[in-house]
């Protein structure tokens, strides 16, 4: 696949590099002088100049591009540069630096395919270190939302039992089933829970303790009460 990625600072840099790890096709849009030579230094295709404009966009060659990624720092010009993007059919992402709040999410979210909040998504990383094994965060949906994956322990109360007898809060849901070293899929009633088997949930953060205990037992090490950001 072919990516547009606007901005070699942290954020655009670090993503150019895993999308070429993974045998993609990628072209860096910057128009600092001195970032764009540390991109091109890197091996990247660097087009310089202003990533808002649609005239530079072009120039990276977007009209063949499967997707457009406005990751600079400065919003406006990322927003600018899906704009372009959606125009010409590719996907869009979006990132923000702004203090997370649901209102800026709600602002550009319509617009774009997607809204990434780095320092969000780092604090994400951080949390599922301090969680350890057994649960694992996977991403913040909203301020009161998370979807986490949790590992059935030998001391699971539900070890043993299938997914149609796992009774949840109220607050909570299945989102995927896997068995151990087994990608995840849509969870079957007749499902059982085995230790090693992995189990998505999305949950409200009031009854993610009580989700932990039902699916991983009292004597995990790692708390959901860790989860809340």
């Amino acid at each position: 696949m072919r990516f547009v990625i606007i901005g070699a600072g942290r954020v655009g840099l670090r993503t150019a590099r895993v999308l070429r790890e993974e045998g993609h096709d990628v072209v860096i849009v910057e128009y600092n002088a001195n970032k764009a030579k540390r991109a091109r230094t890197d091996g990247f295709e660097v087009v310089e100049g202003d990533g808002s404009r649609e005239s530079i966009l072009e120039q990276a060659g977007l009209e063949s591009a499967d997707a457009v990624g406005g990751l600079t720092g400065d919003l406006n010009v990322n927003f600018a540069a899906c704009m372009v993007g959606k125009h010409n059919g590719c996907r869009t992402v979006l990132r923000i630096d702004e203090d997370y709040r649901e209102d800026i999410y709600r602002k550009f979210a319509s617009d774009v395919d997607e809204v990434v909040y780095p320092e969000r998504l780092g604090a994400i990383g951080a949390k599922n270190a301090l969680l350890g094994g057994n649960i694992r965060a996977i991403a913040d949906i909203a301020q009161n939302l998370q979807v986490v994956e949790l590992t059935i322990t030998e001391e699971s109360p539900m070890r043993g039992y299938s997914i149609s007898e796992l009774e949840l809060p109220a607050n909570s849901r299945i989102l995927a089933f896997g068995k151990e070293d087994e990608t995840m899929g849509i969870p079957l009633p007749d499902d059982s829970l085995e230790r090693g088997d992995r189990v998505a949930v999305l949950a409200d953060f009031s009854v993610l303790e009580d989700v932990r205990r039902i699916l991983v037992g009292d004597n995990s090490r790692a708390t959901a009460e860790a989860g809340g950001v």
